[in-house]
């Protein structure tokens, strides 16, 4: 019996998540792509802490394509992480293939000095 989609993506999710976990020096920047919204999360995994997290269901956030809504997600995302502290993360995709919206989070997190 084939695997659905999202039992594909959890599958591919738990083995990246073997691999690495926030800490408090370097956390865990986690993407969530649902069909029309994206969310960023900055997560201590050692202190099981969010420390910042952005998304594009809030109100007035910004219009145009989901792509665009991604990118500036990950601007707001950057913006919260410089106002708590935090210069670098290690990205988690979350299962999701880096192509699109996640791609253009991670740009947009990028070019506003997040590293990763």
């Amino acid at each position: 019996m084939p695997l659905t989609k999202d039992q594909r993506r959890l599958k591919i999710k738990r083995r990246i998540r073997k691999k690495f976990s926030g800490t408090p020096t370097k956390p865990r920047l986690s993407v969530y792509r649902s069909n029309k919204e994206i969310y960023a999360q900055i997560i201590d995994d050692e202190n099981n802490v969010t420390l910042a997290s952005a998304s594009s269901y809030k109100k007035g956030f910004a219009k145009g394509t989901k792509t665009e809504k991604a990118k500036a997600v990950g601007a707001a995302i950057a913006d919260a992480a410089k106002g708590a502290g935090i210069e670098t993360v290690v990205f988690d995709r979350n299962g999701y293939v880096y192509h699109g919206r996640v791609q253009a989070l991670a740009e947009g997190a990028r070019e506003n000095g997040l590293k990763f």
